[in-house]
């Protein structure tokens, strides 16, 4: 698998996209008290908006992306449990790296709940730095960003 087989998610991924934003965000609830904000999203309209990114057949990893003026947000990273350790998130956060050289847009900027602490560990290693840590409504976050090339 390489990042030319990350493709635009069709109609046809949804039920897709919503099952693997779910393996992946499922044993988070527990820990943060409710369901991770992904696995509430509105997949269908993600979808239509042209705002998902898919790989594998059947799907295994989404990354869900948001173009503004003067960044890429990343608002989604999924990879289903089954296929951790095979490179799949790292390959979709080199593709959100070129989606952001690809529109000219000079960052990338995420967010993670501080208590999913793995996520932490994962960011600064692909060149992500805090921002800020900010609470909004019942969620605690930790904000990054980085800077493309």
């Amino acid at each position: 698998m390489t990042d030319d087989d990350i493709r635009p998610a069709v109609t046809a991924d949804v039920r897709a996209v919503k099952a693997v934003t779910d393996a992946a965000y499922r044993h988070y609830i527990e820990r943060i008290g409710r369901a991770p904000v992904p696995m509430e999203a509105d997949h269908a309209a993600n979808v239509a908006a042209g705002k998902v990114f898919v790989t594998g057949e059947p799907v295994i990893g989404l990354v869900v992306l948001e173009m503004h003026d003067d960044h890429l947000f990343l608002d989604s990273i999924a990879v289903h449990p089954d296929a951790h350790g095979r490179g799949v998130g790292r390959r979709l956060l080199h593709f959100v790296d070129a989606r952001a050289r690809a529109l000219g847009l000079p960052e990338v900027r995420l967010y993670t709940n501080a208590l999913m602490w793995e996520n932490q560990k994962i960011y600064p290693k692909y060149g992500y730095e805090v921002v800020e840590r900010r609470v909004e409504g019942p969620y605690d976050r930790i904000h990054y960003r980085k800077r493309i090339g």
